[in-house]
This record gives structure tokens, sequence and C-alpha cells, in this order.
């Protein structure tokens, strides 16, 4: 009876749900049928745990029951109170948190579901097959298996959860310098030894506050750098993310200079503009603003920088993603132009699939190319022997050096992916730190 009458209640509510996306958020109906992912999901938790949820005093299971339904009740609770006061106008610091603690809690419960699903997956197996066995000793072995894997289940949670939170509160602001040599054979001699700090992905629109940036600052100038490289996705969603940190980044400082360019994030297309006039102006302000920085923003372009009678080429492209949903701006034949003949070229590209696909296979060999974009999916192992993010599933180059042969010339060309200085979605670490790069030339 009770079953039957949780069933009704969650059928009324999720039409209740569905009626209030359709009356207040009709863009958003198409997003109905995660939400209902999501409840199932945490119907089934709840029911696998009920026992141990309502095992001690009423109050504990109250407590205990609330912690596993509250992601989908923060979710619940963020439409609803979207419709009085909209969340693009939630504070940033808010924000942050509130979506964390949803991704931390529904993260959390991947590995108790995963568990379960393979005990109920086993019991489903044996019964079809006829593998179904009466003895004592094989029953309690089969259900001493099950609350292993449900103990199991709930302890790697925990962990994950723990792990998820202190990624929001901590390792977010745990910058790493990460130091590397890289030789290159037709290095001119006037360029032995030069220093590049590669920063990437600050991701303004998710900084909580001023000083964590200052410290990013601080550490880069500290490095001393002969130039300053940032490659991409300096704001989330719109140019004006940006402004209150101008006169921070612009004390940024290297002996030739910062060179930047563009991210998939910092063209503007992640928001919903009301006409097309003002996402142009969003872009041009972009562009203003790194020449307020005195950054010099390469689109499809080249600088030569000059040492006696040696020669090295900055070249940087626009966003070149190869996922259908990212930008093709980026066009190497136009960028290239005039430099073909400097012995040494240094690339700025935000995505490494542009790498893979297109600067491996250009008609002219780029020494080293500086990418960033995957944040190493700000989640992972990075330990002696072990090396491991879900980004890798994604991107075959997602985190530190590569090296590899251009197809056309034979020779070998270098990529360097940059973790990242700031987060997104998540905004948190986990064993993917924060990364301030420091590369050094070597013939």
């Amino acid at each position: 009876m009770k079953k039957a009458l949780f069933a009704i209640v969650s059928v009324i509510l999720l039409a209740l749900i569905y009626l209030f996306l359709w009356s207040f958020y009709p863009k958003n109906v198409g997003i109905f049928p995660g939400i209902v992912v999501l409840y199932i999901l945490d119907v089934y938790l709840y029911w696998v745990y009920k026992a141990n949820i309502w095992r001690g005093s009423r109050i504990i299971g109250w407590v205990l029951s609330f912690l596993l339904w509250s992601p989908f009740i923060m979710i619940v609770s963020m439409a609803i109170v979207s419709v009085f006061h909209p969340y693009e106008n939630w504070g940033h610091a808010f924000k942050g948190y509130y979506g964390g603690l949803i991704f931390a809690g529904y993260a959390s419960k991947l590995f108790p579901l995963v568990l379960i699903l393979v005990s109920d997956f086993i019991k489903i197996f044996r019964r079809v097959f006829g593998m179904s066995r009466s003895k004592n000793s094989n029953e309690n072995f089969r259900l001493s298996r099950s609350k292993f894997l449900k103990n199991l289940g709930l302890l790697s949670g925990g962990l994950l959860f723990g792990s998820l939170t202190l990624g929001m509160f901590k390792w977010i602001y745990d910058f790493k310098v990460r130091k590397k040599q890289v030789f290159l054979p037709n290095l001119p001699a006037g360029f032995e030894g030069f220093r590049i700090v590669q920063i990437s992905d600050i991701h303004l629109g998710s900084w909580l506050s001023k000083g964590e940036l200052r410290e990013v600052v601080q550490i880069v100038n500290d490095l001393n750098s002969d130039v300053v490289f940032f490659t991409g996705d300096l704001v989330n969603y719109t140019t004006d993310e940006a402004y209150p940190f101008e006169d921070i980044l612009k004390r940024i400082q290297g002996k030739f200079g910062v060179y930047s360019i563009l991210g998939n994030h910092d063209y503007g297309d992640y928001k919903r503009w009301p006409d097309i006039e003002k996402k142009k102006q969003n872009l041009k302000g972009m562009y203003k603003l790194h020449e307020r920085l005195g950054w010099k923003l390469l689109r499809n372009q080249n600088e030569i920088l000059i040492t006696g009678n040696d020669q090295l080429a900055i070249i940087g492209v626009e966003n070149w993603g190869s996922m259908k949903r990212f930008q093709k701006f980026g066009d190497l034949d136009v960028a290239v132009k005039g430099a073909e003949n400097v012995p040494v070229k240094l690339l700025l590209s935000h995505d490494p699939s542009h790498w893979q696909y297109k600067v491996s296979d250009f008609s002219t060999t780029i020494d080293l190319t500086f990418s960033g974009h995957t944040h190493g999916a700000q989640f992972g192992i990075e330990i002696p022997g072990v090396r491991w993010s879900p980004s890798q599933y994604i991107y075959k180059y997602w985190a530190g050096l590569y090296s590899g042969k251009n197809k056309r010339t034979g020779e070998t060309q270098h990529l360097y992916v940059n973790r990242g200085v700031g987060a997104i979605g998540y905004p948190g670490r986990v064993g993917i730190l924060p990364e301030i790069t420091l590369v050094e030339l070597q013939a």
C-alpha cells in the first residue's frame, strides 16, 4: 500500500514539475527527461538504503532522508526561486557553491548506484538462468555480498562527496607551478633559455574574490619570464565578467610582454542575447579589454621577436575545436603569413584538438603549441605511476607535454596542454590542481 501511494505521489510530483517548466520555462522543457531520470535514481537509492536510514531514531532518519534528497530539492528550489528572482541575477559566489553542491551530491551517488545495480544484475541473472541455490550457506553468502556492496557504496560515495566538497573550498585555489624544458634543435642562440609563462582558462565569471587572482599574478611575475602567454577562456559567458579584475590582470609582466588568444567561451556564444548587435558589442568589448590590459591579442596573426640577428615567431589563432559545438575560426594559413622562414615558431591555440587535426598536418612545422581548454576535467589522479582523468576519454591530448611528427615535413612538433588556473561548471578541483606553467626553451 505504501509503495502504491508513493508511486501515485511521484507521478503527481513529476506532472507538477512538468507543468511548472511548461508555464515558466518553456525553453527548458527539454530538461524534463533528465529530471525524471534523477528522480528515479534517487527513489531507487532511497528504497535500497531505507532500512539503514530508519534504523536509528526518527530524527536521524529524517536527517539522512533529507541529505539523500537534498540535491533534487535544491534543483526544484532553484527553479521556483528563479521565477521571482532570475538565476542569472544570483551572486557569483552563491551560484558557484549552490551548483557545486548539487554536482557533488549527484556525483557521490554514482558509486553506490553502480555497485547496487551490479548486485541486482547478478541476482536477476541467477534467477533467469536457474542458478539460484537454496542452501542456507549460499543464501547467507549472497546476503553478505549484497550487504558488503551496499556498505562499500556508502563508503565510496561519502569519500567522493567529501573530496568534491574539499575541492570547492581548498584545492580550487591550490595553484601549482609546473616547470618544463623543451628542446628545439633549430632554436637560435639568442633565444637559448627563453622563459615562457603560460596561464589559461581563467574563467573570471567563476571567481569569488580578487585575493586569489592577485596570488596568481604574483606567482606569474615572480617567475621572471621573457614572455607570458594566455591561451583563452578569460570569461564564462560575457566580457563584463572580467571588468572587476582589470586592475589585477594588467599587472602581469613579461620582458617581451603578454600575448593572448580567445577561447570558446570568450565569443559570447553561451549566452542568449536579445539581438545579434548586443553579441557583437560584447565581442568588441573583449577586444578592447585586451587592449586596456596591454595584452597583444592574436587573431590569426603573428608577431616576430628579434634578439640581435635571431628571430622567433609567436603565432596566435582564433578558436578551433574538433567537436561540432565549438567554433572553427582558427586559420593557420593566414596566421603564419610572414613568419614562414622564421626558424622557430610558437603557436597559441586554445583547443588541443587543433594540434591533433590541423597542426600535425600543416605544411610548415610548428615547433611548439600552447593550449588549454580541457582543465584536465578538474578531476582525476596524477601521482607517480598513475595518471587518469575523465578528460582522456574526450581528448587524446588532455594535460601536459606531448610530442609527435609533422605528417608532411617529418619534423618533431611539441604540444603543451595547460590544466587551467580557473574552473567552470563544478567550482572546484580534485586531483587536477590549477596550473601556472613555466616552459624554458633549449637547443
